[in-house]
């Protein structure tokens, strides 16, 4: 078994609010739930208005798969123009 993490951090300069970050992050999160084989949730910065960190994970049964997934997943979040990724870390997670 394969996994997968990926944090996304994300800076969304069109935002004045939490109400406008929640309503500028929800297609994006939604987006990854309903048409990627991914795990998502929104993982730092809950309480500032322009910044995001989501966390994504992909379970495979081979690692070229899994580094599929997540690839197809980043560009997904890429293809936004409201928001800009500002960096990305990757994590396998082992098993003990």
């Amino acid at each position: 078994m394969y996994v997968l993490a990926v944090e996304l951090d994300l800076h969304l300069p069109g935002c004045r609010s939490l109400k406008e970050k929640r309503s500028a992050l929800r297609p994006v999160l939604d987006g990854l739930r309903n048409r990627h084989p991914v795990a998502v949730a929104e993982v730092d910065h809950q309480d500032l208005w322009q910044r995001a960190s989501i966390g994504l994970a992909a379970v495979s049964g081979t690692a070229g798969h899994a580094e599929d997934l997540i690839d197809e997943a980043e560009r997904f979040v890429w293809s936004f123009p409201d928001l800009e990724v500002l960096s990305t870390t990757r994590r396998w997670l082992e098993d003990d």
